[in-house]
């Protein structure tokens, strides 16, 4: 039976690393899996996903997806999206379609929340329908499950005001548990600056 699955995480948690080894083990397996990214992520190329270890292969965009024909689709065995909280409302209700009329598995890796602890678009959506919902852990500077990615300046001042989406990694973003996040505490390395 397909479901729709939406594995979560705050960064650095192994998300797009996971995306990739199953894809792997699809293709392993002689079946198919469609790896797929929102437009929105170019970090790394526009049809690249690539992990931080190193780890990448070739996707397709969502909005490509959403204009494909039912028999392509249909072609998969899964579909595999990586940074899914940058998807919109009628992507997710596509991906909802794959899965409910299409009978193909759809496993969407993203973050819940952005850098305010607020959801993005994609995630809001994935939180409400999916069938199965996972959560991918990580840990902050003082050991407890880190669930907010923080961003922050140049001087190493934690920021909470801004565009929503800012790419990139290490050098914006860390992540913390939510009592470090609300109190603005990057962690002991960065008193030191």
């Amino acid at each position: 039976m397909a479901k729709l699955f939406f594995r979560y995480g705050a960064m650095g948690s192994s998300k797009t690393a996971n995306a990739l080894m199953v894809e792997y083990n699809y293709r392993e397996r002689g079946k198919k899996a469609l790896l797929v990214k929102p437009r929105t992520d170019v970090r790394d190329g526009l049809y690249v996903i690539r992990s931080r270890v190193g780890i990448e292969q070739k996707c397709i965009l969502l909005e490509e997806l959403q204009q494909m024909k039912e028999e392509e689709i249909q072609s998969y065995d899964c579909v595999i999206v990586d940074e899914a909280q940058f998807a919109n409302k009628e992507q997710v209700e596509l991906l909802v379609f794959i899965v409910d009329k299409l009978s193909i598995s759809v496993i969407c890796y993203g973050l819940r929340t952005d850098f305010r602890n607020e959801l993005f678009e994609g995630s809001m959506w994935l939180l409400a329908w999916a069938d199965v919902i996972e959560e991918m852990k990580t840990v902050c500077w003082c050991g407890r499950a880190a669930r907010c990615n923080a961003r922050f300046n140049e001087f190493g001042e934690m920021i909470q005001v801004g565009e929503q989406v800012l790419l990139g990694g290490n050098e914006f973003y860390t992540t913390l548990c939510r009592k470090h996040f609300y109190e603005g505490n990057l962690g002991p390395e960065w008193k030191k600056r």
